[in-house]
């Protein structure tokens, strides 16, 4: 049997976004890694210089934003519904 839950990668660990209520603990898992979207900042008017003056200016949030439970906000129209 396979079921598939959708996790993050963080400092060694998988943390799930949801908890497999059918799944007997412990259970063996296998982990596929996905590559994450890019962004072409350049495309969207963005220089190299002004990105990195924004990433130091909004350092102070990225823990909170990062964090799994924000990750709702990711498709937030389709989590409204």
């Amino acid at each position: 049997m396979f079921k598939t839950i959708e996790g993050i990668y963080r400092d060694g660990r998988v943390e799930l976004l949801e908890k497999p209520g059918d799944i007997p603990d412990p259970a063996r898992v296998m982990v596929t890694f996905l590559e994450s979207p890019s962004i072409d900042l350049q495309a969207r008017g963005i220089a190299l210089e002004q990105a990195a003056d924004l990433r130091a200016r909004l350092a102070a949030f990225a823990e909170e934003w990062e964090s799994p439970e924000m990750e709702i906000y990711d498709d937030y129209d389709a989590a409204k519904k």
